[in-house]
């Protein structure tokens, strides 16, 4: 009896507790969201892994992905510098018929506390001023115009000329570049466009008019507002928005001086009229032999340079080269330029001077063009003679002169224009076998076919430039006195005649009557 009662007892106490946990499900389910009803099959619960530890639990990847969003943004707003992370996130999905989610605030809180203790880095929002292929990060925009105002300022900009930054419209991004404006002009503008609200259509037209006028007005010395007059930078310009380490940074005052400092760079030179090596050391302030040494082109001090050759020469140059006008007065001792008179009777070798010259002098303003601290170009906008200058008046000839070629072909050069043996040896020699074809080295006429003493067998050719060629210690002669004979003619043979040491044939050329040194004058 006391057993049936009391398996009676057991089984109402089952069905109570059963009942109440039933009750209590429920409850949690309508009181408790965070308590989640699971689907029936497959993953249904997912746990957030942070670095491979468990902050808390979604019911899907999305709604995770949207707190971990969440928290990111929380992280950047906190600061106006780019803030880069390293932490890994992942999400196990789990198969459960009930679970416990963590809330949408306190998964993205613990998401967003695991970001901060996991900073790599931070990037400071910068800029990048690039120049040509040089280029330099500072911190603000503000200090980028200070950096290309200070470029300007040392060419004499402060308070008249100022940079602004602007969007380069030729780019597609949001690429700055730079616009200089006038202070005096944008003043000027401003004002004007003040007074155009108050100025009458008669008064706008007279003050128009009286503008024109004094346009038109020929300036006298003293109208002229000398000094700076237009400026720019010489090379592109680029700014654009970056995000950098702060150790990329570079100050303002470093900026500043590495930007603006002058340092040795390679440029073209190009020859021109009248140019020496000398003349171009004077110009660009190098040493002759630094010139040569920056050519291959170049041996010694007498290497021939042609107009339009390019040398190679260093130039002390800022990073940012800043261009510039400038107004200038001077007073200056001149020359007037050299007249000439054109004789088609005269060979281009010959000139005489007809009038000796004299400096004048002037009062000028010009307007002067420079690249940095160098003279690019010079244009005279006002000149006053006090005292002309008297030119130069030179005659020459038009006709282009006759050309020498070497005599023989082949043949070793065997002695020079020089003294030999105690005496002047006042030609060349090229030994060659005897009977080697002699030939006139420019055209004329036969003057002498014959003995020539020492010579030997010679032969004297005058020409029409005034000059006379010898051949001599000949074996053969093949003309005759009074014979006109074409350049590369043949002539004569080679031979050993007269004083001779050996085979050869000895040339000369003579001007007025006096030998000089052929290889001068042969082409």
């Amino acid at each position: 009896m006391k057993n049936m009662k009391k398996s009676k007892f057991y089984r109402i106490f089952a069905v109570t507790y059963i009942k109440t946990a039933i009750v209590v499900i429920l409850l949690n389910i309508l009181f408790f969201p965070s308590f989640h009803r699971i689907a029936d099959e497959g993953d249904t619960l997912f746990a957030v892994q942070m670095q491979g530890e468990e902050i808390g639990y979604a019911a899907g990847v999305g709604d995770a992905e949207k707190c971990f969003l969440q928290a990111r943004r929380m992280l950047a707003q906190e600061s106006a510098e780019m803030v880069f992370t390293d932490v890994q996130v992942s999400y196990e999905g789990q198969a459960r018929l009930f679970g416990v989610i963590s809330s949408e605030e306190e998964l993205t809180q613990r998401m967003y506390e695991k970001l901060k203790q996991n900073i790599r880095q931070t990037r400071k929002k910068a800029y990048t001023l690039k120049i040509n292929d040089f280029t330099v990060n500072i911190q603000t925009s503000a200090d980028i115009q200070k950096l290309l105002q200070a470029a300007l300022d040392k060419y004499g900009a402060a308070g008249k000329y100022e940079v602004e930054l602007v969007l380069d419209s030729t780019r597609e991004l949001n690429v700055l570049t730079t616009q200089i404006r006038s202070i005096e002009e944008k003043q000027a503008q401003e004002e004007q466009q003040k007074n155009a609200l108050t100025q009458a259509g008669v008064g706008r037209e007279l003050s128009q008019l009286a503008s024109n006028m004094d346009g038109q007005l020929e300036k006298d010395f003293e109208d002229y507002d000398l000094g700076l007059t237009a400026i720019g930078f010489g090379d592109k310009i680029e700014v654009v928005e970056a995000y950098l380490p702060e150790r990329s940074l570079t100050s303002l005052e470093k900026a500043i001086e590495t930007v603006t400092k002058e340092q040795e760079k390679n440029t073209i030179y190009e020859v021109a009229a009248g140019d020496t090596l000398s003349g171009i050391a004077l110009k660009t302030d190098i040493s002759v032999d630094k010139i040569i040494a920056m050519n291959e082109t170049l041996e010694d001090e007498n290497s021939m340079i042609r107009i339009g050759d390019e040398l190679i020469v260093t130039v002390p140059e800022p990073e940012l080269s800043v261009t510039r006008t400038e107004e200038i007065y001077y007073e200056e001792d001149y020359d007037a330029d050299i007249e000439y008179i054109y004789n088609d009777s005269w060979y281009t070798t010959e000139s005489v001077t007809r009038q000796e010259p004299s400096s004048g002098h002037r009062r000028v303003i010009a307007s002067v063009a420079y690249r940095n601290d160098s003279v690019s170009g010079r244009d005279i906008i006002k000149e006053e003679v006090t005292l002309a200058a008297v030119p130069k008046i030179v005659e020459i000839g038009t006709k282009t002169p006759p050309t020498y070629i070497k005599p023989i072909s082949g043949g070793r050069f065997s002695s020079g224009f020089k003294r030999r043996w105690g005496r002047m040896h006042k030609g060349v020699d090229w030994a060659t076998p005897v009977g080697t074809a002699v030939m006139a080295s420019s055209g004329g006429t036969v003057a002498k076919a014959g003995w020539g003493s020492g010579y030997g067998y010679v032969i004297y050719i005058n020409h029409a430039d005034g000059r006379q060629t010898r051949y001599g210690h000949l074996s053969k002669i093949l003309v005759k006195a009074g014979q006109t004979v074409k350049q590369g003619q043949k002539i004569a043979l080679s031979g050993n005649t007269g004083r001779s040491t050996g085979p050869h044939v000895h040339f000369e050329i003579l001007i007025g009557g006096t030998q000089v040194n052929p290889l001068q004058y042969m082409n």
